[in-house]
């Protein structure tokens, strides 16, 4: 962190699903906040802001920059502080360093903010291209999710063909004359064959709707 000497507090977020815990570190490292934060935008605006108000620059740091992480710092960034964070395999070192073996939601607050304050080094910083990432992220998982719906969709309607009708299946993507020919080979209705009819067309358009998101 280039800007470390203009920092007026430290605020280290342990942060949660519903609330996250503050601690706050002045310079000198006198201790200014150690509370929990509600995950809304209102009560980490109101924190935040007085914090600025009373300090100047603010320092948000936190150990999950994504996923329950990504409010709080996109908060502190709109009300114009700095953010970084401590990546967690640092984070499990440096708390090794401080007495007391519990693991509680303010220790760990209590060591993100000593840590952004004493030893800047092993902060990241968060730009643009972090928060790109953080939406190909979950673009990406989203497309996993979809090509496996997509497969496992193709996967029945083979199933289905292939016990039905096995010619079908191996003719499923050809052209409509090859799958009519398909259908004229097998001269046997196999029982259950009527379900098809509501069975297919459903799966169908459900793969369909799958590979449209994609």
């Amino acid at each position: 962190m280039n800007e470390h000497d203009t920092i007026g507090v430290f605020l280290g977020l342990d942060v949660g699903k519903s609330t996250h815990h503050g601690h706050g570190l002045t310079p000198a490292g006198k201790k200014v906040f150690d509370r929990q934060l509600p995950n809304t935008e209102p009560k980490l605006r109101q924190v935040f802001d007085k914090l600025r108000e009373k300090f100047g620059t603010v320092l948000v740091v936190v150990d999950q920059p994504a996923s329950i992480g990504a409010l709080p710092l996109t908060v502190a960034r709109d009300t114009g502080c700095q953010v970084a964070y401590l990546p967690g395999l640092s984070m499990r070192r440096i708390a090794d360093l401080y007495p007391g073996e519990a693991k509680t939601d303010a220790r760990d607050a209590a060591v993100i903010t000593d840590a952004a304050r004493t030893m800047p080094h092993t902060l990241r910083s968060l730009e643009l291209t972090d928060e790109i990432t953080a939406e190909l992220t979950v673009l990406v998982g989203f497309d996993q999710d979809l090509a496996a719906e997509a497969t496992r969709t193709s996967n029945r309607i083979r199933g289905l063909l292939t016990q039905f009708h096995p010619s079908l299946e191996r003719m499923a993507k050809r052209l409509i004359d090859d799958v009519f020919e398909a259908l004229d080979e097998q001269t046997v209705v196999v029982p259950g064959t009527g379900t098809l009819d509501v069975v297919i067309p459903s799966l169908a358009r459900s793969l369909g709707a799958v590979h449209e998101q994609r």
